[in-house]
Protein backbone atom coordinates (compact mmCIF):
# COMPACT_ATOMS: atom_id res chain seq x y z
CA UNK A 1 0.00 0.00 0.00
CA UNK A 2 1.70 3.40 -0.83
CA UNK A 3 1.90 6.58 1.04
CA UNK A 4 1.98 8.89 -1.29
CA UNK A 5 -1.29 11.15 -1.15
CA UNK A 6 -1.42 11.33 -4.88
CA UNK A 7 -3.29 8.81 -6.99
CA UNK A 8 -3.40 7.21 -10.30
CA UNK A 9 -6.69 8.26 -12.78
CA UNK A 10 -7.75 5.63 -15.05
CA UNK A 11 -8.01 6.68 -18.30
CA UNK A 12 -6.85 9.95 -17.98
CA UNK A 13 -2.49 11.12 -19.09
CA UNK A 14 -1.15 11.67 -16.60
CA UNK A 15 1.76 14.29 -15.83
CA UNK A 16 4.49 12.72 -14.24
CA UNK A 17 7.87 13.80 -11.82
CA UNK A 18 10.66 11.31 -10.81
CA UNK A 19 13.58 12.86 -8.96
CA UNK A 20 17.10 11.37 -8.05
CA UNK A 21 17.83 11.37 -4.61
CA UNK A 22 19.25 14.15 -3.15
CA UNK A 23 18.91 15.93 -6.42
CA UNK A 24 22.32 14.40 -7.53
CA UNK A 25 22.97 15.38 -10.75
CA UNK A 26 23.22 11.89 -12.52
CA UNK A 27 22.47 12.48 -16.01
CA UNK A 28 24.96 15.39 -16.42
CA UNK A 29 26.21 12.47 -17.95
CA UNK A 30 24.92 11.21 -21.07
CA UNK A 31 25.39 7.62 -20.91
CA UNK A 32 22.67 7.44 -18.24
CA UNK A 33 20.10 9.65 -20.00
CA UNK A 34 21.26 6.88 -22.78
CA UNK A 35 19.64 4.32 -20.31
CA UNK A 36 16.67 6.30 -19.53
CA UNK A 37 15.50 6.70 -23.58
CA UNK A 38 16.06 2.98 -23.96
CA UNK A 39 13.77 2.09 -21.18
CA UNK A 40 11.09 4.56 -21.95
CA UNK A 41 11.51 3.25 -25.64
CA UNK A 42 10.80 -0.27 -24.70
CA UNK A 43 8.05 0.66 -23.02
CA UNK A 44 6.41 2.07 -25.95
CA UNK A 45 7.46 -0.47 -28.30
CA UNK A 46 6.09 -2.88 -26.27
CA UNK A 47 2.82 -1.21 -26.15
CA UNK A 48 3.13 -0.50 -21.92
CA UNK A 49 2.88 2.94 -22.18
CA UNK A 50 2.26 5.90 -24.34
CA UNK A 51 4.86 8.61 -23.81
CA UNK A 52 2.79 12.39 -24.67
CA UNK A 53 5.91 14.74 -23.61
CA UNK A 54 9.60 14.61 -21.75
CA UNK A 55 12.16 16.54 -20.68
CA UNK A 56 15.31 14.97 -18.69
CA UNK A 57 16.89 17.35 -16.82
CA UNK A 58 20.05 17.09 -14.23
CA UNK A 59 18.71 15.50 -11.64
CA UNK A 60 15.10 14.99 -12.71
CA UNK A 61 12.21 13.87 -15.06
CA UNK A 62 9.12 15.04 -15.87
CA UNK A 63 6.80 12.96 -18.62
CA UNK A 64 3.12 12.83 -19.69
CA UNK A 65 2.53 9.54 -20.30
CA UNK A 66 -0.72 7.32 -20.19
CA UNK A 67 -1.21 3.87 -19.77
CA UNK A 68 -3.48 0.76 -18.87
CA UNK A 69 -1.69 0.34 -15.90
CA UNK A 70 0.38 3.29 -15.53
CA UNK A 71 1.45 2.78 -11.79
CA UNK A 72 2.76 -0.78 -12.66
CA UNK A 73 4.61 0.26 -15.24
CA UNK A 74 6.43 3.25 -13.84
CA UNK A 75 7.71 1.31 -10.98
CA UNK A 76 9.08 -1.04 -13.78
CA UNK A 77 10.65 1.76 -15.17
CA UNK A 78 12.14 3.13 -12.12
CA UNK A 79 13.45 -0.47 -11.13
CA UNK A 80 14.78 -0.62 -14.02
CA UNK A 81 16.62 2.05 -15.20
CA UNK A 82 17.74 2.36 -11.17
CA UNK A 83 19.49 -1.30 -11.64
CA UNK A 84 20.95 -0.71 -14.82
CA UNK A 85 22.53 2.85 -13.42
CA UNK A 86 23.77 1.51 -10.44
CA UNK A 87 25.13 -1.41 -12.23
CA UNK A 88 27.33 0.50 -14.54
CA UNK A 89 28.13 3.02 -11.85
CA UNK A 90 29.84 -0.44 -9.85
CA UNK A 91 31.40 -1.63 -13.37
CA UNK A 92 33.06 1.87 -13.24
CA UNK A 93 34.17 2.10 -9.84
CA UNK A 94 31.94 5.53 -9.18
CA UNK A 95 32.30 5.25 -5.66
CA UNK A 96 31.56 9.27 -4.89
CA UNK A 97 28.08 8.56 -6.29
CA UNK A 98 27.94 5.30 -5.24
CA UNK A 99 28.35 6.10 -1.69
CA UNK A 100 25.48 9.06 -2.28
CA UNK A 101 23.30 6.81 -3.47
CA UNK A 102 23.67 4.66 -0.53
CA UNK A 103 23.62 7.65 2.22
CA UNK A 104 20.25 8.62 1.08
CA UNK A 105 18.95 5.34 0.56
CA UNK A 106 15.42 5.34 2.88
CA UNK A 107 15.98 3.23 6.06
CA UNK A 108 13.39 1.29 5.36
CA UNK A 109 14.96 -0.22 1.95
CA UNK A 110 16.79 -3.13 3.50
CA UNK A 111 17.05 -5.02 0.49
CA UNK A 112 19.23 -2.78 -1.25
CA UNK A 113 22.00 -1.34 -0.70
CA UNK A 114 21.55 2.08 -3.08
CA UNK A 115 18.52 3.94 -3.80
CA UNK A 116 18.27 6.16 -7.24
CA UNK A 117 15.16 7.56 -7.49
CA UNK A 118 12.90 9.42 -4.88
CA UNK A 119 9.63 7.48 -3.77
CA UNK A 120 6.84 8.26 -5.58
CA UNK A 121 6.11 10.20 -8.89
CA UNK A 122 3.70 12.72 -7.88
CA UNK A 123 1.41 11.75 -10.41
CA UNK A 124 -1.07 14.22 -11.70
CA UNK A 125 -3.89 13.26 -13.87
CA UNK A 126 -4.41 15.82 -16.71
CA UNK A 127 -8.13 15.83 -17.02
CA UNK A 128 -8.84 18.88 -19.64
CA UNK A 129 -7.15 20.52 -22.35
CA UNK A 130 -5.92 23.45 -20.01
CA UNK A 131 -4.35 20.89 -17.70
CA UNK A 132 -2.58 19.30 -20.47
CA UNK A 133 -1.40 22.11 -22.40
CA UNK A 134 -0.06 24.02 -18.74
CA UNK A 135 1.90 20.85 -18.29
CA UNK A 136 3.04 20.62 -21.82
CA UNK A 137 4.34 24.14 -21.25
CA UNK A 138 5.94 23.24 -18.08
CA UNK A 139 7.98 20.56 -19.01
CA UNK A 140 9.43 22.16 -22.40
CA UNK A 141 10.37 24.86 -21.10
CA UNK A 142 12.41 24.17 -17.57
CA UNK A 143 15.31 24.29 -19.39
CA UNK A 144 14.83 27.83 -20.45
CA UNK A 145 13.66 28.52 -16.88
CA UNK A 146 17.01 26.83 -15.39
CA UNK A 147 18.99 29.12 -17.81
CA UNK A 148 20.56 26.50 -19.40
CA UNK A 149 19.14 27.33 -22.72
CA UNK A 150 17.30 30.31 -24.67
CA UNK A 151 14.91 28.06 -26.58
CA UNK A 152 12.85 24.83 -25.61
CA UNK A 153 14.27 23.89 -29.12
CA UNK A 154 17.94 23.89 -27.95
CA UNK A 155 17.75 21.26 -25.13
CA UNK A 156 18.56 17.98 -26.16
CA UNK A 157 16.73 15.89 -24.00
CA UNK A 158 13.28 17.35 -24.43
CA UNK A 159 10.03 16.32 -26.84
CA UNK A 160 9.86 19.90 -27.76
CA UNK A 161 11.52 19.12 -31.41
CA UNK A 162 8.44 16.39 -31.74
CA UNK A 163 5.99 19.34 -31.12
CA UNK A 164 7.09 21.71 -33.89
CA UNK A 165 7.36 18.83 -36.44
CA UNK A 166 11.22 18.05 -36.09
CA UNK A 167 12.71 14.97 -35.04
CA UNK A 168 13.31 14.17 -31.46
CA UNK A 169 15.63 11.79 -30.04
CA UNK A 170 12.53 9.11 -28.73
CA UNK A 171 9.35 9.16 -30.56
CA UNK A 172 6.28 10.41 -28.46
CA UNK A 173 2.33 9.66 -28.80
CA UNK A 174 0.96 13.29 -29.56
CA UNK A 175 -2.52 13.76 -28.20
CA UNK A 176 -5.63 15.10 -30.04
CA UNK A 177 -6.72 17.74 -27.59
Amino acid sequence: MGRSRYKFLENYPHFLTCTVVNWLPIFSQPRFVQIIFQSLDFLQTNQRLALHAYVIMENHLHIIASSNNLPKEIAAFKSFTARSIIDDLKGNQAEYLLKQLQFHKKFHKTAQDYQLWQEGSHPQALTNENMFLQKLEYIHNNPVRRGYVDEPAHWRYSSYRNYISQEGLLNIDILDI
